[in-house]
């Protein structure tokens, strides 16, 4: 393709080629958008264009090479974020409603489940190879009940009712909810505190009655938090934290 300002970028076959990095790359169009989006996947690096209906693959690319800068900024921070993360191995830890708990592995262990909680610690029986996926099943156990409950709530609170919901593994986005009813949440949720978990269900809930973002869809979010406070601290919890989540396990 280009240079962007001190770094070099390429669209390839294989993807995008960033200072001789190859990440994968994907273009989307959105009729609802205003503007070119870029966005950078925490698990892959993945490269993500958003293009609004009426712009050109062309001008798409020439807003790469601009962005390129900004695009390293975001691979090097996931690769920080990556190396200091502690393993989900014996020893290492993993975060749960907003604390990391140390694992331990206990295959010795008869009778207490697969996975459980025992003086701060997050115990897991079985073979080591199996270790991770337990893991992972036990946090979608976890966040499937806690995202149930907290949307009990809020449609209550609300007045709505929502027709389903699902956990997904999502990167773009941590929530979601269709024309039909539908509330989708991101799993990792469990990985957060409480409070960001309870916003984000409320922000689908909102959903329900309000499909757009004006004023009366933020009131409505912040009257199922209690104030505009405690939802202002969730987005900034996220902004800081939420990348780190997509690449634990």
């Amino acid at each position: 393709m280009t240079k962007g300002y001190s770094h070099t970028i390429e669209l390839t076959a294989d993807g995008i080629r960033l200072d001789g990095e190859t990440y994968p790359f994907m273009l989307r169009r959105d009729a609802r958008a205003r503007r070119m989006l870029l966005r950078v996947m925490p698990s892959d690096g993945a490269v993500v264009l958003v293009l609004p209906r009426n712009a050109s693959r062309r001008a798409g690319e020439v807003f790469l090479a601009e962005q390129a800068g900004w695009i390293a900024a975001r691979q090097a921070e996931r690769q920080a974020l990556r190396v200091g993360l502690p393993a989900w191995a014996d020893g290492g830890s993993l975060p749960y409603l907003g604390e990391r708990l140390p694992i331990r592995h206990r295959p010795e262990a008869r009778g207490r489940g697969a996975v459980w909680l025992e003086d701060g610690a997050v115990h897991v029986s079985g073979e080591a190879a199996h270790l991770q996926r337990r893991l992972r099943d036990w946090l979608i156990r976890q966040a499937r009940q806690r995202v149930a409950d907290e949307v009990q709530d809020a449609t209550l609170r609300a007045g709505v009712r929502a027709a389903r919901i699902s956990l997904r593994d999502t990167t773009s986005r941590w929530g979601s909810c269709s024309s039909t009813g539908t509330l989708s949440f991101s799993w990792r949720l469990i990985m957060a505190p409480p409070p960001v978990l309870r916003y984000l269900v409320a922000h689908e809930v909102a959903h329900l009655r309000h499909m757009d973002h004006g004023a009366g869809f933020w009131g409505l979010v912040a009257s199922l938090l209690g104030g505009e406070a405690d939802m202002r601290a969730a987005k900034a919890w996220l902004r800081r934290h939420g990348a780190a989540l997509h690449l634990e396990g």
